[in-house]
């Protein structure tokens, strides 16, 4: 059974940073494209960045680019977004999601993504 584990979330203030870390078991990541989605209260989920091994592009939102990079290990089948400079409006739910495949490209559409993981709360105070 194909499983993402999101760890890393917790509360700082801003300026500050984090690391999230997404452990995958059940498929390995090299083999799919592995993206970082957010959820706000009251908004939509929105892509923060993929990646993809067939593709030595890496996309950001605009919104985090320059403050946030994602990273994988294979050796430990675990992918990381490293978050620098937050602010209080990056607070929310952080999800690691994976594609059922591996794309030319990655996307940052939420309706690309097969699994899922249960989510990690990054809160962030002024």
């Amino acid at each position: 059974e194909e499983q993402l584990v999101e760890s890393g979330g917790g509360s700082v203030q801003a300026g500050g940073s984090l690391r999230l870390s997404c452990v995958a078991s059940g498929f390995t990541i090299d083999d799919h494209d592995i993206g970082w989605f957010r959820q706000a209260p009251g908004k939509e989920r929105e892509g923060v960045s993929c990646l993809s091994s067939r593709d030595p592009r890496i996309h950001y939102a605009a919104s985090v680019k320059g403050r946030f990079t994602i990273s994988k290990d294979d050796t430990k089948n675990t992918v990381y977004l490293q978050m620098n400079n937050l602010k209080p409006e990056d607070t929310a739910v952080y999800y690691c999601a994976a594609y059922g495949y591996l794309a030319t490209e990655c996307s940052l559409s939420r309706s690309e993504y097969d699994y899922w993981g249960q989510g990690t709360q990054v809160t962030v105070s002024s």
